[in-house]
């Protein structure tokens, strides 16, 4: 385990550094550089379209600070967010990142957690047992936050990389996980959408909930009562037992197609957080987007 988390400090640390740094900018191309007019120097990648830089991301000044700096993951100041990181996914993993810092009043204080697509490292933590019977191992890496982030974090948002976050991420880590919950997500009834979660990791980890979600993972290679790959786990050891969030926070559904009615009905009023969970990705180029949607 000391491996695993020296493995994950590393990646975390050089990622952190780049993201969220003082001078921190968004993740953006070096391949070439162009200048339009005299304008703000413009990147792009070959063959894709030019991306702006973005400005720097300083805190305001009623941001707390911590004499552990910026750099250290125990800063109690921080606000964890942690993402699964695959090269599919890679272009919304950037714009969540750009768009969390863009509309936070203290982004120097955002600490982002990576989980690279290096599937060994998750299969790891997956029981031998079950293994096999899994799909991209990725998907269940949230199942094990608890083993991979150092123990002094104690709350961290997990993010799909499919979503848009348009007000302060700090609002949404401030809810109260009331009585002895230990997830908010949003939820109806007995489902919710484990794409955006404010998870307590010492509620986690005093509750053992990682070998509860294993013992649904081991009962499916023997039954198969369920489809859905990683989600039902999570529904049948927490959905009795999640605060729920505003809906503002996870307005999911969206990238469905309007021909065969598979678009989901909004939820009325402000949204602070839009989430393509369909199969229409906004940051897909034209033609694969056409594709998923005809699918």
């Amino acid at each position: 385990m000391s491996h695993l988390r020296s493995t994950f400090s590393l990646i975390i640390i050089v990622l952190v550094f780049l993201l969220i740094s003082p001078s921190s900018k968004a993740i953006r191309s070096l391949l070439s550089t162009v200048n339009d007019n005299g304008d703000e120097p413009q990147m792009r990648f070959d063959g894709l379209p030019r991306f702006a830089e973005a400005p720097k991301y300083r805190n305001g000044v009623e941001c707390p600070v911590s004499v552990k700096g910026s750099l250290s993951s125990c800063n109690p100041f921080h606000v964890h967010i942690t993402m699964t990181l695959d090269a599919e996914y890679l272009r919304g993993s950037i714009a969540t990142v750009h768009f969390v810092l863009k509309h936070t009043s203290c982004p120097e204080n955002v600490f982002f957690h990576f989980i690279a697509a290096d599937e060994d490292l998750v299969k790891n933590l997956i029981s031998s047992s079950i293994r096999q019977a899994l799909e991209n191992p990725l998907n269940y890496a949230r199942s094990y936050l608890a083993d991979i982030l150092e123990p002094c974090v104690n709350r961290v948002i997990y993010l799909d990389s499919d979503l848009v976050v348009v007000d302060d991420i700090k609002k949404l880590w401030s809810i109260s996980l009331t009585g002895s919950r230990t997830i908010g997500a949003g939820r109806k009834l007995c489902y919710f959408n484990k794409g955006v979660m404010v998870m307590d990791l010492v509620r986690w980890r005093e509750g053992n909930f990682r070998r509860r979600i294993e013992y649904w993972m081991e009962f499916q290679k023997q039954r198969r009562i369920y489809e859905l790959g990683s989600l039902p786990p999570f529904l049948l050891v927490f959905a009795g037992d999640v605060v729920g969030i505003d809906h503002r926070w996870n307005q999911h559904g969206l990238g469905g197609d309007n021909v065969v009615a598979s678009c989901r009905s909004l939820h009325s009023g402000s949204v602070s957080l839009l989430h393509w969970s369909w199969k229409g990705k906004p940051y897909m180029d034209e033609t694969r987007c056409e594709d998923a949607m005809i699918t």
